[in-house]
């Protein structure tokens, strides 16, 4: 059984803590919370039966845990994680793994030096649509792809970033695109490819925050392909969709829903038995944005620390994406194409306000 400690018990934490205080997720168990707000970590650790501590230090010194899993403002994850691997302790980090390069690249040292593994979490990827999707990509259904469009049309009213004060601020969070979206960047990065070039604008639509609530980019991918990135939370009255499109000369597939969790198109030129069932087989309807993939997530990690395979998501491929999200950033402050492999100069993701 590996224990697993609980770091940051906010809004994301509930789905974390269910699944693996309840025992949903094989090999894995919760065995601790922790939260510099002690009533939060309190509530927990009383539901599950489970020791809870104010402090990181206190959860990195009890006896047994095996793995963190780093669920604090995104601006704090560096120093947490990297705090975590020092203290040997294998790493979950939930999304965007960082804001800045320099902090994600500190992150993946200190894993490789403590030898000890670094999962970003990236749940969409499991989702039962998204696999069937890079199922027919890596069989080469879709030929030279063409482009790729992800929409986040989501609402967060002013409630939500007035619950925390760190919300949509550069130095702990970011805006819709490091937040909302990221999981989705991620995904139309998975299936396009390496990006070459992006373009991007923003604005602060509805809420008052210092970050963007609403942006839009176009991305030119390294095959040649391009891609539309369209991202907000100023969807109102309530949530629309989270979606990711691919189209090639070969094929087409727009899988929708609020959680890229339901195949709304699946044509190919050349179809297969399985396609006529597609539709109906693999699409799911979870009951709020997080979908079901933190179970698969989870059965994942485990299955990486069994058995020592490699993780679909690990420090690398997570900064793959961050990068992605900083040059997106590097273009709205810039008003310029940005290309990739690049160090930022105006990104504000991190910046002490």
């Amino acid at each position: 059984m590996i224990n697993v400690g609980i770091l940051g018990c906010g809004r994301i934490a509930k789905r974390h803590i269910e699944l693996l205080g309840n025992g949903k997720v094989a090999n894995l168990r919760l065995a601790a919370v922790c939260d510099v707000v002690p009533e939060r970590a309190e509530l927990y650790g009383q539901q599950f039966s489970v020791p809870s501590f104010q402090h990181i230090d206190e959860l990195l010194n009890a006896p047994g845990i095996d793995v963190v899993a780093v669920l604090t403002p995104s601006g704090m994850h560096a120093r947490h994680a990297i705090a975590a691997a020092q203290a040997g302790k294998h790493v979950v980090v939930e999304k965007p793994m960082a804001l800045r390069l320099d902090d994600a690249d500190a992150m993946i040292r200190a894993c490789d030096d403590s030898r000890v593994k670094l999962f970003v979490v990236k749940q969409n990827r499991f989702n039962l649509p998204v696999v069937k999707l890079r199922e027919a990509l890596d069989a080469g259904r879709f030929g030279r792809l063409i482009m790729g469009t992800v929409r986040v049309r989501w609402c967060r009213e002013q409630a939500y970033y007035d619950h925390d004060a760190w919300r949509g601020t550069w130095e702990l969070d970011g805006g819709v695109l490091t937040n909302q979206a990221s999981h989705h960047i991620d995904l139309l990065e998975w299936m396009m490819g390496d990006v070459d070039s992006v373009h991007a604008r923003s604005a602060t639509a509805l809420a008052h925050i210092a970050t963007e609530d609403t942006a839009v980019a176009t991305l030119k991918f390294c095959n040649g392909s391009l891609g539309i990135i369209e991202a907000t939370t100023a969807a109102r009255p309530r949530d629309l969709e989270g979606s990711l499109s691919v189209l090639g000369e070969h094929g087409s597939v727009e899988i929708a829903g609020f959680s890229v969790n339901k195949i709304r198109s699946w044509q190919f030129a050349k179809p297969t038995l399985e396609d006529a069932d597609v539709v109906e087989n693999f699409s799911v309807n979870p009951p709020n944005v997080y979908g079901f993939g933190h179970q698969a997530y989870y059965e994942h990690v485990a299955a990486c620390l069994l058995d020592g395979s490699p993780a679909l998501v690990d420090g690398l491929v997570g900064r793959r994406s961050l990068e992605l999200i900083s040059a997106l950033y590097e273009s709205i402050e810039t008003g310029r194409e940005v290309q990739l492999r690049f160090r930022p100069k105006r990104c504000r993701l991190g910046e002490v306000q």
